[in-house]
């Protein structure tokens, strides 16, 4: 079995533990840090289809995110130096009423790995204190709102609109699981991603076009 296929098996069943060491062997057989980080999203999406279909459930899905955090650690300072050009701030949180956050802190990891410096405002977080946020931060050049429930689709349209509204050049990116292209783009969002790992392209794609 490749490296590469261990790792992803390994974060599928969330060996915390192991995983650090694997990514270490990986990189030392030449394996580029990139596609590890690939292979951990991957390994997460498939993770992240399980738990939709309700074959596996919240504690199973967040020991698995914690494995490919502590791989993530190994390949941060790998990933840092070719970003170096940082992509700014990103500021993200879930949105008024909202108290769910496995989605975003997988969101929040991937977007980190991609060069962003995070900003995490948590959950429940009304319109005006994403605002508040780019105007406290440095270079904040994108926004991400999540919102995992259908009755907070309103607060999803409301932070969207509140950030254009207060004139802020920043991109606004949104997802969760009632979220759809469709809705992004009738809220005004910039983007919309429907998993983590699509969110850290979109980042990017959003603050380098």
């Amino acid at each position: 079995m490749s490296k590469i296929l261990e790792v992803k098996a390994k974060v599928e069943a969330g060996k915390t533990k192991l995983i650090a060491g694997l990514v270490q062997e990986a990189l030392d057989e030449g394996i580029k840090a990139e596609d590890i980080l690939q292979a951990m999203v991957d390994s997460m999406g498939v993770v992240g289809d399980k738990f939709s279909t309700g074959e596996i459930f919240v504690p199973e899905m967040l020991i698995a995110a914690k494995a490919m955090a502590k791989g993530v650690e190994v390949l941060k300072p790998l990933m840092a130096s070719d970003s170096a050009s940082s992509l700014g701030t990103c500021i993200i949180g879930t949105v008024a009423g909202d108290l769910h956050d496995i989605g975003k802190n997988l969101v929040s990891m991937m977007v980190e790995s991609a060069g962003f410096k995070m900003v995490d405002l948590g959950v429940d977080v009304p319109a005006q204190k994403f605002v508040d946020a780019i105007k406290e931060n440095e270079n904040v050049t994108l926004v991400a709102c999540s919102g995992l429930l259908t009755t907070t689709m309103p607060a999803l349209k409301e932070a969207v609109e509140t950030i254009k509204a207060s004139g802020l050049a920043v991109k606004v990116i949104v997802g969760g699981a009632p979220v759809t292209p469709e809705y992004a783009a009738e809220i005004g969002a910039d983007g919309y991603a429907p998993d983590a790992g699509s969110a850290a392209v979109k980042a990017k794609e959003l603050v380098t076009a």
